[in-house]
């Protein structure tokens, strides 16, 4: 797989699906994703690769017997779902998972090196805007390039 960069706007149909940018789909070269609840308001998808690295990590680190390794499972691995690119290219995301992200027309794509987000675009701005007010860059300020 190639790393995958970008930011793309796009909509979502009545039916939850939504047109997945052609650079993105090149780079993945594969036509099944899995499709989870992300940090914030968005969701994240992987190739089955990069999945099973992800959830073996949560896993192999979490105990049954912790609550919050358990609410880490819950959110993230327990609504995982294997979603499939239609002929045209589209990806339909389950209604519970466009709920959760607030999902309703105008959408934007980020690629995120290994994995892609899906965001509300209303919600992605809203989020970039808090970043922006928190300084949050600073935490990075002894990387140099």
């Amino acid at each position: 797989m190639n790393l995958l960069t970008g930011e793309y706007n796009n909509t979502i149909d009545d039916k939850g699906r939504v047109s997945f940018p052609a650079k993105l789909r090149t780079a993945i070269n594969q036509n099944v994703l899995i499709v989870t609840k992300g940090s914030g308001s968005c969701l994240w998808l992987f190739t089955a690769e990069e999945w099973e690295s992800f959830q073996s990590k949560i896993m192999g680190n979490a105990s049954i017997f912790n609550k919050e390794n358990m609410m880490v499972v819950h959110k993230y691995i327990a609504p995982a779902q294997d979603i499939e690119f239609d002929k045209n290219g589209r990806l339909s995301i389950p209604q519970s998972l466009r709920e959760y992200a607030g999902l309703t027309k105008e959408v934007t794509i980020l690629g995120m090196a290994k994995f892609v987000e899906i965001w509300d675009s209303r919600a992605y701005k809203d989020y970039l805007a808090a970043c922006d007010e928190s300084g949050a860059e600073e935490n990075f300020s002894s990387i140099s390039f």
